[in-house]
């Protein structure tokens, strides 16, 4: 039976839709965010945003995978195993699209405007082109560029531990199934620990949270690079024992406590300093600015722990394993490639000495931000 090729431009342009509409509401949500709660209180849009964000992720994306899969649903929630899971991807898809349509339609009949801040209402009506033209000068303002500099460097001592970790360990015969379920008990910690810390995050100084999380989640990536070490010796046949991921867990929710406090504070002092005229456009673009800060040295390190990886062809010595097809060699020679030195770990050496010395020398500065006036962060078409 001949199964037809999919349509890959009609996917394209499905998941573009998808994006598109999505990226629309989060901006329209940012700015409402802003306009909603008092000045005191604006810090609390970024743990509205950790929460949702987080609850999203594990109905969409954990929850999903579970009941989509037939192993887990066959050895966990039934007594007769089936050959598919209990949900399928339509399926999934088909309801929490009319979830979406329906709770979007609620909030569009339900929930009024507040027109009464004339200078924000009049504000609003500019279009498209004047809304590029306020996005250019906030960029190009002094403090953005010291912020943006600052946070796009910031989370270059996180890249190793927080990219290549879990792959380190599946190299090492770690199960991906129990990577995964090790993720489920940290949800509701996902979930209290934005809420837990709000009375820091909504103040008038959030950095100060992202200050001293960031030394204890630099030690964590020394606390991740000894449990891949020690991986290997615990392993029994293609087994570990329980007490490995026990030490597994604790050591990944230690990690979630110091990530989720950085994420929140940062999200908060976004809120804080965004321009409520613009509010939807300019928290967009920080929140941007802080996801590519931890997305470009995340890339980098998946890319660089392979060169930075040292083999060496045993049993062939004219033979060498700098590249995939000197590997082959290898083996075809009668020989076989053994790590000499772990890419990893030499990532991991770089990052965290890179990350404590980022902290010494611009942890401060990047922290008095929050010290600025507020019309240092004002767009200039309003003073």
């Amino acid at each position: 039976m001949n199964t037809p090729a999919p349509i890959l431009l009609n996917l394209q342009l499905c998941f573009f839709m998808f994006g598109f509409l999505a990226a629309t509401q989060d901006i329209a949500v940012d700015g409402w965010a802003l306009t909603m709660l008092s000045k005191e209180n604006v810090g609390l849009a970024s743990t509205c945003n950790s929460v949702g964000q987080t609850a999203g992720y594990f109905l969409g994306n954990i929850l999903f995978l579970a009941l989509e899969s037939a192993e887990f649903c066959n050895k966990y929630l039934r007594t007769q195993s089936q050959p598919t899971g209990i949900v399928t991807l339509a399926d999934f898809l088909f309801f929490w699209g009319i979830v979406f349509v329906v709770t979007t339609t609620l909030v569009m009949v339900l929930k009024k405007e507040n027109n009464g801040r004339a200078a924000l209402h009049q504000a609003a009506q500019q279009g498209i082109k004047e809304t590029y033209k306020s996005l250019f000068s906030i960029i190009r303002m002094p403090a953005i560029l010291n912020f943006c500099f600052l946070l796009l460097t910031s989370k270059i001592g996180f890249s190793a531990a927080d990219e290549v970790t879990g792959l380190k360990l599946i190299e090492m015969g770690v199960p991906k199934e129990q990577l995964a379920i090790l993720a489920v008990p940290m949800v509701p910690l996902q979930i209290l620990l934005p809420i837990a810390i709000s009375k820091y995050t909504a103040g008038h100084k959030p950095l100060n949270v992202f200050y001293w999380a960031m030394p204890f989640r630099l030690t964590m990536g020394i606390i991740f690079a000894l449990l891949v070490f020690w991986t290997p010796m615990v392993k029994q046949g293609t087994e570990f024992p329980t007490y490995y991921y026990g030490a597994l867990l604790f050591s990944y929710a230690l990690h979630q406590v110091a990530v989720y406090s950085m994420y929140v504070a940062v999200m908060a002092f976004n809120a804080k300093i965004s321009d409520p005229s613009i509010g939807g456009t300019y928290m967009t673009l920080l929140n941007t600015i802080s996801n590519l800060a931890g997305n470009w040295p995340a890339t980098l390190a998946l890319w660089l722990v392979d060169p930075l990886t040292v083999k060496k062809c045993i049993g062939a010595p004219e033979q060498s394993c700098r590249s995939a097809i000197d590997s082959e060699l290898c083996v075809k020679s009668g020989g076989s490639c053994s790590t000499v030195m772990d890419g990893y770990y030499v990532e991991s050496a770089f990052c965290i000495i890179f990350g404590f010395g980022w902290w010494l020398c611009n942890g401060k500065k990047f922290r008095n931000l929050q010290d600025e006036h507020p019309s240092t962060w004002q767009c200039k078409r309003n003073k």
